[in-house]
């Protein structure tokens, strides 16, 4: 080889490595940018957080998604700026493009979950009167969850679009869509009901989460409402899993659908012989050395007088179903304590013996004649 050709090829070379260094060189440079944006992006969120504390919820959300996203388009940005149209282009930049597109969706997903998390922490339901908390919790719950589904529906929309082979059978799809939503429409039946039957629960206040429930004969309380079923967190720390539908179409108990007052009764079946009136005087005695009971509404009273016993009912209220349960129990042990200690009302059964004089005679044949 000549040295007029040794000289060639090293600056044929040198050319290809310049060539290639220049756009590495440019795409580092792009992450590097893109890193540096977006921690000046999350920096200021977080020092907004103070007065914004939805900024703070967004900043601890978006990390990820937005380093993504704004790598991605510096790396395009890069590539377009330094590199010539070639046959790599093409594939190259679609697959950016899709992961632009996927990164968008996913910053649309955080930024959907701290709006939500912002609306929820200003209506805090660990307090006693949290009625509206409650139901602002169901409904946005609902709300987030079709946005995110709408994002991402959207976002597999473009991502498919994308492609210019997805492109030419649109015109097939879009006229194929009336049939195609027939056919969708009876295959997706109960889910479509479950769907609309969960946006139905959410609006229409028939439950809240954290509300007191008895479905199915199981006591409990709503922990969580999506658009196709509610979870409910049975009183042993069980869950059930019901249908949005069984909401709309069965009859249940909602304890706390206006307010969380509740009352309560505990009956006795007690002897003749109680004392009414000191059974009254315990009972205002017991709820007055409790703090279970809300001074709202208390009283002793005789609901059957049949069989050899009475039935006494005692009456009160409490602040709560779970206080309630506690209220219940507590009255119940202290006024048989109360019987037990007094010997008042314990459940007698009497018999009275009646002499052989008081007998009508036997019959001598055996037969009934003699007693008719």
């Amino acid at each position: 080889m000549t040295i007029d050709g040794s000289m060639t090829v090293l600056a044929d070379a040198g050319e290809v490595v310049a060539d290639f260094a220049a756009p590495v060189v440019a795409i580092l440079v792009a992450l590097v940018v893109a890193l540096v944006v977006a921690a000046v992006l999350r920096r200021a969120m977080r020092l907004s957080g103070a007065r914004w504390p939805l900024l703070a919820s967004l900043s601890a959300r978006v990390k990820w998604p937005l380093r993504l996203l704004l790598a991605t388009m510096g790396i395009w940005l890069a590539i377009y700026l330094t590199t010539e149209p070639s046959s790599w282009h093409d594939p190259v930049a679609q697959a950016l493009l899709i992961v632009v597109i996927s990164a968008a969706g996913w910053l649309l997903v955080e930024l959907t979950r701290a709006v939500q998390d912002g609306i929820t922490a200003r209506f805090p339901i660990d307090i006693a009167d949290n009625r509206q908390a409650r139901r602002v919790h169901t409904q946005v719950q609902i709300l987030g969850r079709l946005a995110i589904a709408l994002i991402i529906v959207v976002a597999v929309a473009a991502i498919l679009l994308s492609f210019p082979g997805m492109r030419a059978v649109g015109a097939s799809i879009i006229a194929s869509a009336g049939l195609a939503a027939i056919i969708a429409g009876i295959a997706a039946q109960s889910s479509l009901a479950n769907l609309f039957a969960g946006v139905q629960v959410a609006f229409s206040d028939s439950i809240r989460v954290d509300d007191v429930v008895v479905v199915e004969g199981e006591y409990g309380r709503i922990e969580e409402i999506t658009l196709t079923y509610v979870v409910v967190r049975i009183w042993d720390e069980r869950r059930m899993v019901l249908p949005s539908t069984y909401f709309t179409a069965t009859p249940f108990e909602n304890w706390t659908r206006t307010a969380s007052e509740l009352v309560g009764t505990v009956e006795l079946d007690v002897d003749w012989s109680v004392p009414v009136d000191g059974l009254r005087r315990e009972l205002d005695r017991l709820l007055a050395d409790t703090d279970l009971w809300d001074g709202r509404s208390s009283s002793i009273q005789v609901t059957e007088a049949t069989g050899g016993l009475v039935r006494v009912r005692a009456v009160a209220s409490a602040a709560s179903a779970p206080i309630l349960w506690d209220l219940r129990c507590y009255l119940r042990e202290g006024l048989v304590t109360w019987i037990q200690q007094t010997r008042s009302g314990l459940p007698r059964t009497r018999v009275e013996r009646v002499s052989d004089t008081a007998l009508p005679p036997e019959p001598h044949d055996g037969s009934a004649s003699a007693l008719i």
